[in-house]
């Protein structure tokens, strides 16, 4: 699965979820901090991007049975992530040889090349190439 380093954080805590799993994606690490819960316990504060973005993901370890039983369920097993590439294939093709899982083929809508894959906590996302003209 996806990358291969253990001493990353995972938002449920365990498992293959890593930053660096991340990476093939194209994101980038915008914050590693560390931080408060509500309650005064240490967290961290990580938020990663595609470069150049003005938008980012923060990652939230689970905590609680409530949270760590949603983790890849934010979305009920819809797509719920979008990540538009300029380059589709190239992009899916560093994805196939990082054993990204894919579920189904590659299709061609109006708003884009599109595949679906899973990350890996088991959200779903988009992979969207550039809208046609």
């Amino acid at each position: 699965m996806w990358g291969n380093g253990a001493g990353d954080w995972a938002p449920d805590g365990t498992g293959p979820g890593t930053l660096s799993n991340l990476t093939v994606l194209g994101f980038e690490l915008r914050d590693d901090s560390p931080s408060l819960t509500n309650d005064g316990r240490p967290k961290r504060w990580v938020v990663v991007a595609p470069p150049g973005a003005a938008t980012g993901l923060l990652l939230a370890q689970a905590d609680g049975d409530a949270q760590h039983a949603a983790v890849g369920n934010q979305f009920a097993g819809r797509v719920g992530l979008f990540l538009r590439v300029d380059d589709f294939e190239g992009t899916r093709q560093r994805m196939v040889a990082a054993d990204v899982q894919f579920v189904g083929n590659p299709r061609r809508e109006p708003y884009g090349d599109v595949v679906v894959f899973v990350d890996p906590w088991g959200n779903r996302w988009d992979l969207l190439g550039p809208q046609d003209g």
